[in-house]
């Protein structure tokens, strides 16, 4: 007699495997949420990286500025002038780190789907919810 396929399983024996699928199914909401935590610390990592780096760069856009300050008071034309258009570099660069550190953190703020998928399965087990109201 050949072996029974997963249609023909007795509920005894579905019932039987009922404990190993619960905590197949624990293991993997486990295994999911440290991959999402994993995701979002690194996320908040590189995000903190920009703005350190934007800030590193913002002392020299006060100098320059400075400079430029003491070259048009000066009125040397050429001086202040140049030192106008690296200030404005060193400007677009620190809004483009401190945008990009922005995008990381919101990647990093997101919520965590597995946990409310986890509370969600908990409910179906205790049979409480959403689903559960009758109207």
């Amino acid at each position: 007699m050949a072996a029974p396929t997963n249609d023909e399983r007795s509920l005894f024996t579905l019932i039987g495997e009922l404990p190993d699928t619960i905590s197949n199914l624990v293991r993997a909401e486990i295994d999911q949420i440290k991959a999402e935590v994993s995701y979002k610390v690194k996320h908040f990592g590189i995000g903190s990286g920009f703005f350190v780096v934007a800030l590193v760069v913002l002392p020299f856009l006060i100098f320059t500025l400075l400079a430029a300050a003491i070259f048009a008071l000066a009125l040397v034309m050429p001086a202040w002038a140049a030192a106008l258009v690296v200030s404005g570099v060193l400007l677009l660069i620190i809004a483009v780190l401190v945008w990009i550190g922005i995008v990381n953190f919101k990647r990093g703020s997101e919520p965590l789907e597995s946990v409310e998928s986890l509370k969600a399965d908990l409910d179906a087990l205790k049979g409480t919810g959403d689903y559960d109201r009758r109207y």
